[in-house]
């Protein structure tokens, strides 16, 4: 996803924090991807979250019923797809 001037600074995706500079921005971008950001799924990228924000991102997690969050329609869905355990 690229980086997006808006008013304030700058953002990398649609949605999340505004950053002063645009190299931040574009930092914060490749640590999302680096850490595994879109593959593997819903709760693939809760995970990757808890990491980056354990590694010292100031990223935070969403709370439920706010925009952007997941919905509990999405994890009865990511449910449905869950491989049993050998």
């Amino acid at each position: 996803m690229p980086v997006h001037k808006v008013k304030g600074g700058y953002k990398w995706g649609k949605t999340g924090k505004v950053y002063k500079t645009k190299a931040e921005a574009e930092k914060q971008g490749k640590a999302i991807y680096a850490s595994g950001y879109s593959s593997g799924g819903l709760y693939a990228n809760i995970h990757a979250k808890k990491a980056r924000i354990a590694a010292g991102s100031k990223e935070k997690m969403r709370k439920p019923g706010t925009k952007g969050a997941p919905t509990a329609a999405a994890f009865k869905a990511a449910a449905k797809t869950v491989k049993g355990k050998k």
